[in-house]
């Protein structure tokens, strides 16, 4: 789940959870916004964790072995 999706799953549980005051039949509106808000904030976490891998370690590769007249 990308970043930006996340954060508009936590911001339309947000206005599901507290703005939005109707009721229908069979279906708690605030729960909806709950779960999207949870499921939201776990898609963001994971992000951050996969981009602070992906982005973390930098190491130089070495493809042609030493002494070859590419070696910086």
């Amino acid at each position: 789940m990308a970043l930006g999706t996340s954060l508009l799953l936590i911001a339309a549980g947000a206005i599901l959870a507290f703005a939005v005051s109707w009721n229908p039949n069979g279906v708690n509106i605030k729960t909806i916004g709950d779960i999207l808000m949870i499921v939201g904030v776990v898609g963001l976490l994971f992000s951050l964790i996969f981009m602070a891998g992906w982005f973390g370690s930098r190491e130089s590769v070495d493809r042609y072995g030493p002494g070859h007249p590419h070696e910086f």
